[in-house]
């Protein structure tokens, strides 16, 4: 189970990383995110950080460092007080998004990927 738990931070790190979500606050970041990871599952974690990533995309500049994950940490105590999770975020989008396999986050259920569309003539 040690090397599921590792996977689950590299795809942490990875959105956080790809987004460049800590800004200028890297160590008081990389101590809030310890925190979340702690506190709630980690495919909760993500399915926070891109929700929160969406709710800011058109918001120039971007918040990052503490207001961003001040913001993450706020949906996922919604989340827990709530007893459900409420995305806006599609299975697709999240993919997208991150790059990562959606599986992890949205359950198994998902079908595997179709083969690539056929080029139009």
């Amino acid at each position: 189970m040690e090397i599921q738990l590792e996977v689950s931070r590299q795809r942490v790190k990875h959105i956080v990383d790809s987004y460049h979500l800590p800004g200028d606050e890297v160590a008081l970041c990389a101590g809030y995110l310890d925190e979340l990871i702690e506190l709630f599952p980690m495919p909760a974690v993500e399915l926070a950080l891109v929700e929160t990533l969406v709710k800011n995309w058109l918001i120039i500049p971007m918040p990052r460092g503490k207001v961003f994950f001040e913001q993450a940490h706020a949906l996922l105590k919604q989340w827990k007080e709530s007893s459900e999770v409420n995305t806006t975020v599609s299975i697709e989008q999240f993919q997208q998004i991150t790059g990562l396999d959606p599986a992890p986050v949205f359950g198994p259920q998902i079908p595997p990927q179709c083969s690539a569309p056929r080029a139009v003539s």
